[in-house]
């Protein structure tokens, strides 16, 4: 498995877009208020944060260490001293002290509160936006046509609704305000310093280069670390998703060893990168320590020299020493914000990569609604093709009157299933037209088009909840006496009843703990609940036995009356009542006829048909007794 099976993956994008980023802060308008509110709570946080430091350097200067106006080149400390002097203001030095440990209480208690509430709103704002992505992922899936899932892994796309968007959800929260507050602590914190001792100041910030050039080759190194850690990961979960998918085959042939020892090859790639990029981190962090110290240092040994000579105050140097703290902080956490940006870039250009794809099949503008299906279908000089120079279908023309029975049969690849697609329109043909009551489906308003069709496949998917919401599939129309009704008129109510719990038993994943005839029981109970008037029915029994199918073969009987239906290569006891069965060969229609004339004609169909009582000879036995014959035309 190569690096270039994922490449989706590995392509990361920028690291900052901005026309992602204007699209992401869309999502944010219908909450303008909230942003609104964290961009003020923002602006209160930085500056409660800059009071604790100027509190305590004001303590010192004022009542422990006391100054005058001229022994300090604090902005702030002499504006303070000509306040209090202007205004009469003298209090004892143990007052002053209870007074500003209140005020540094006050800002702690308030810095407490307004961080909550940041906290909130930000989170709950992201949870909306969150939700709204999600919401529209899938919105746009449902709508997408079925040739976007041919190409495309279900793993892949469920990452999308999934971990991308919960990847967006850490700009929202932790990227785009911390930085923004950082940038607000940032500047507070320079203005306050230039303000106490500007000359303290450029020492200070003298350390900055030698900060700056390490956060750059981290993030250097970051970044592909960070691409290759992604591609590692995507390997994995394309590795598990299909093994798990196919535990039954893994296990019936024996190949558990061979498949861990590719596991152990994938998950040590894995390994080894992080390794590396903990090798990184080990090494960025503490030199970011060791820097913060140098600047520590260098206020420690200039600041206190300043002191000596008695030009500057012990206040000022410790509010420095507070100060410079809390600048370097949110320096040295720029890689953490930079990955975090970086995999939103990449999350941010896959989701909407999904949302922006082409939906090749959708309603047209006033597409044509009726108020009921008559059931005519035309095939009309069709050609199809699912690729390019491979056709399909090569210039089909049939046509089925309303209420007809018509089977469809031919071997494998011959187009049968492809039939019911294009009459569904799950695709579109690329030449000719598929018509129903006269009208090309290309002209149908689609949910009107499907709305009168129910289809009923060998391979019933059943989703997780109770047999009756199966059945019903959220359809307030359909009451518990449909329900029954239907039920019953296939044979699956005295099965269902015989369960713990009836329609209101829960059904796990794919229908497991269901027999394959009870699911297909299920699949004709939703079809007649629906009552279509147009009925497809592809392999639907192929998979039932033979005495469950004599239980359903008079209830289908009474399903297909008076409904146009489609029957696509199931078992002859089906096909010989038919009105008509076409026998498709390499796309074309070869023969068309009922069972009787089809074997005079000595050609096409009567071949299959020979051939399906040789791998099946029994079926004669079964002919000869007048039983229904279990024989499949197509061969599998």
């Amino acid at each position: 498995m190569s690096e270039t099976d994922f490449h989706e993956e590995e392509e990361v994008g920028k690291v900052y877009d901005g026309a992602l980023v204007r699209r992401l802060l869309s999502y944010v308008k219908p909450y303008r208020w909230m942003a609104a509110s964290a961009v003020v709570l923002i602006l209160l946080s930085s500056l409660l944060q800059l009071v604790g430091p100027l509190v305590t350097a004001l303590t010192l200067d004022l009542f422990i260490e006391p100054v005058d106006s001229s022994q300090s080149r604090s902005v702030i400390t002499r504006g303070f001293i000509d306040w209090m002097a202007a205004v009469g203001y003298a209090p004892q030095p143990v007052d002053g002290i209870l007074l500003a440990a209140a005020v540094f209480g006050l800002s702690m208690l308030l810095s407490f509160a307004v961080l909550y509430a940041q906290g909130y709103v930000m989170n709950m704002m992201g949870q909306l936006i969150m939700y709204d992505l999600r919401r529209q992922v899938f919105d746009r899936l449902q709508r997408l046509s079925v040739s976007y899932f041919d190409h495309r892994p279900v793993g892949r796309l469920v990452t999308r609704a999934t971990n991308d968007i919960a990847g967006l959800n850490e700009i929202f929260t932790s990227g785009f305000v911390a930085i923004f507050g950082d940038v607000m602590l940032l500047g507070g914190i320079v203005a306050v310093l230039f303000a106490l001792d500007w000359q303290l100041s450029l020492v200070t910030f003298s350390v900055l280069p030698l900060l700056l050039l390490l956060t750059l080759w981290f993030k250097k190194k970051a970044r592909v670390m960070y691409r290759r850690i992604r591609t590692r990961l995507a390997k994995i979960n394309a590795f598990l998703q299909e093994h798990l998918s196919g535990m039954a085959i893994v296990q019936l042939f024996g190949r558990q060893k061979d498949r861990l020892e590719e596991f152990e090859k994938i998950n040590d790639e894995y390994r080894a990168i992080h390794v590396k990029t903990i090798i990184y981190y080990a090494i960025y962090f503490p030199s970011v320590e060791l820097i913060t110290a140098l600047g520590l240092a260098l206020i420690i040994w200039y600041g206190g020299g300043q002191i000596i000579a008695g030009a500057m105050t012990l206040g000022a140097l410790v509010a420095f020493l507070q100060y410079s703290q809390r600048f370097y902080q949110p320096l040295s956490d720029l890689s953490d914000k930079y990955n975090i940006l970086q995999g939103a870039m990449a999350s941010a250009e896959r989701i909407f990569e999904l949302i922006d794809a082409d939906l090749e099949i959708e309603s047209p503008r006033d597409g044509y609604r009726a108020e009921q299906l008559r059931g005519a279908v035309e095939f009309d000089q069709v050609e199809f093709s699912y690729l390019p120079d491979e056709p399909v279908l090569r210039g089909l023309s049939f046509r089925i009157e309303p209420g007809e029975t018509v089977a469809v049969v031919g071997h494998t690849g011959a187009g049968k299933s492809t039939l019911a697609s294009l009459l569904l329109r799950f695709y579109d043909v690329d030449a000719g037209s598929v018509k129903i009551d006269g009208v090309d489906v290309r002209e149908w308003d689609l949910e009107n088009l499907r709305g009168g069709i129910a289809m009923v496949l060998q391979d019933v998917f059943l989703f997780a909840g109770d047999l009756a919401e199966n059945i019903r599939l959220g359809h307030e129309n359909i009451d518990d006496a449909s329900l029954r009704r239907a039920a019953q008129e296939v044979h699956a109510l005295d099965f269902i009843e015989r369960l713990p719990e009836g329609f209101q038993t829960q059904v796990k994943e794919r229908g497991v703990g269901l027999s394959v005839g009870q699911k297909q029981l299920i699949a004709f109970a939703r079809a007649l609940a629906f009552d279509p008037q147009i009925l497809i029915l592809d392999e639907a029994t192929a998979s039932i036995d033979t005495e469950t199918e004599q239980h359903i073969q008079a209830a289908l009987d009474r399903l297909l009356h008076q409904r146009t239906s489609l029957i696509i290569a199931h078992r002859l006891s089906t096909i010989r009542k038919a009105d008509r069965i076409l026998v498709l060969h390499r796309g074309e229609l070869r023969e068309q006829g009922t069972h009787q004339e089809l074997l005079s004609q000595n050609g096409l169909y009567r071949k299959l048909y020979e051939l399906q009582l040789e791998q099946e000879p029994a079926a004669e036995d079964a002919q000869s007794s007048g039983a229904p014959e279990p024989v499949t035309l197509s061969p599998a």
